[in-house]
């Protein structure tokens, strides 16, 4: 590459590593003032339920058409306007008066976290192409890094007794300001430029492959959700470690996670995706099968964070492979394998919550350990082609 194409990829990367910043920020901060909007609206756990499945529905139902958009105007197009409708879209569920608006403020808001996914990947595969090696790893590292922050903003302004509305809005005027700045360091977008444009404006068709990347990612996710949601119950409840301790396991398999996104590059380009998504899948695997299996809390805080280390990344080097699959296509087959794959991030919690019930927490761990494995065994599917 010239010294200007070089320096336009280095610029391009920045502004994507934002855009993954904003919606990890955004996710975090709603994360974190989720109690004050359920006990502002006075609401059981079940009817907040049906507020936070809003969310998973908008985006579903966002994803398809988010895909075929990104395709047909170019990725660059879509993640700006995208990312500051995101950071807009999610300041209302901090005012709505009743849980029917807070269930359509959250599904408007699901729909448009999903146009800025889809599109901020899809640009991301190709400043990772404009860099001829892996750097998507790193743009998901950018996401947990977003979620810190918003955690942190979040517990900031509720330790001051600041309302869940004000610090949605406090939070999304500087993203959208910075939004509006790291848009003009995007890459011409394919589509913008004539490339492709016929092709990427037709409508992309669900393959195998498409699906088995979808299942490798749901399995995934399914990982990620039941790591927020049961590490720390397993601790407390069934190796009876006390809060503090308990509260361990998410925090280490989170930093584990992020550690492990930000070297994934590295050691996708050293030993290739294939290699590094197997190596990944076991150590995953292990990792929490030993923490079940061995039922000791020093021992189960190791594992998870191996647990954490494999899962980190596996579903950026899925991602990158969708997206590399079709480049004309690379939003449609982006949105087609995270359709399938957030599935798992929603339903994974409730299926080990669900199994628990039958044959207790510790043997329901053993499902994203099994799906770990699965992960691995799929591996040379990423194969390039």
């Amino acid at each position: 590459m010239s010294t200007t194409t070089t320096q336009q990829a280095v610029n391009a990367r920045r502004a994507v590593s934002y855009f993954f910043v904003l919606l990890g920020t955004v996710s975090g901060v709603w994360a974190a003032r989720i109690p004050a909007v359920k006990s502002t609206l006075n609401l059981t756990d079940g009817q907040l339920s049906y507020g936070l499945l809003a969310i998973a529905v908008g985006l579903v139902v966002g994803m398809r058409f988010a895909g075929r958009l990104t395709d047909r105007l170019g990725s660059a197009r879509v993640v700006v306007p995208a990312g500051i409708g995101t950071a807009l879209a999610v300041v209302p569920a901090g005012y709505m008066p009743t849980l029917p608006s807070l269930i359509v403020a959250l599904f408007l808001y699901g729909v448009v976290n999903a146009s800025l996914d889809v599109s901020m990947n899809a640009h991301g595969v190709e400043v990772e192409r404009a860099y001829g090696r892996p750097i998507m790893s790193s743009f998901h590292g950018m996401f947990s890094v977003g979620g810190l922050i918003g955690a942190g903003i979040g517990g900031l302004f509720a330790l001051f007794g600041l309302g869940a509305g004000i610090t949605l809005v406090a939070t999304a005027v500087p993203l959208v300001l910075i939004s509006l700045y790291a848009g003009r360091h995007l890459l011409p977008s394919a589509a913008a430029t004539g490339d492709h444009a016929s092709a990427g404006a037709g409508r992309a068709p669900w393959s195998g492959w498409i699906v088995l990347m979808g299942v490798v990612a749901f399995a995934g996710l399914v990982g990620e959700g039941a790591a927020v949601d049961w590490t720390s119950v397993y601790l407390f409840e069934d190796l009876r470690a006390s809060e503090s301790v308990a509260a361990l396991g998410f925090a280490v398999f989170s930093t584990a996670m992020t550690v492990g996104r930000f070297a994934g590059d590295h050691l996708a380009l050293r030993y290739g995706p294939v290699r590094l998504v197997r190596v990944s899948g076991v150590i995953a695997a292990l990792g929490l099968g030993g923490a079940l299996l061995v039922g000791n809390v020093p021992v189960a805080i190791a594992g998870f964070a191996l647990f954490g280390l494999g899962l980190a990344t596996i579903v950026p080097q899925v991602f990158s492979a969708a997206g590399n699959h079709d480049p004309a296509r690379a939003g449609q087959a982006i949105a087609q394998v995270a359709t399938v794959g957030y599935a798992g991030l929603v339903a994974g919690p409730a299926i080990i919550g669900g199994v628990s019930e039958l044959v207790g927490l510790p043997a329901a761990l053993a499902i994203p350990a099994a799906l770990a494995a699965f992960m691995a065994a799929s591996a040379g599917a990423l194969r390039s082609r």
